[in-house]
C-alpha cells in the first residue's frame, strides 16, 4: 500500500503517514525500523504494510516508495 509521510519524529523514529482517502495512521519505532530508513521529510511518497481493521489500522513497515 502506498502512503504519504505526514509526521516524522527523528528522536522517537515515530510518526504518522495519510492514506491516499487523507486517514492519518501513526507509526511506531518498530514499522520505521523495520523499513531500514535513516530519515524521513513530511510530503515523501512511501510504501507501508498494514495490519488490523480499518478503524484500527496499524503501520508494521515503512519504507520509501519505488518504482
Amino acid at each position: 500500500m502506498q502512503a504519504t509521510a505526514y509526521t516524522y519524529d527523528a528522536g522517537t523514529r515515530t510518526g504518522s503517514v495519510l492514506l491516499d482517502d487523507g486517514t492519518p495512521v501513526p507509526f511506531d519505532t518498530a514499522a520505521f525500523d523495520a523499513g531500514g530508513l535513516r530519515l524521513l521529510r513530511p510530503g515523501q511518497r512511501v510504501r507501508i504494510e498494514t495490519e488490523g481493521p480499518k478503524d484500527g489500522l496499524r503501520v508494521t513497515l515503512v519504507t520509501l516508495q519505488t518504482f
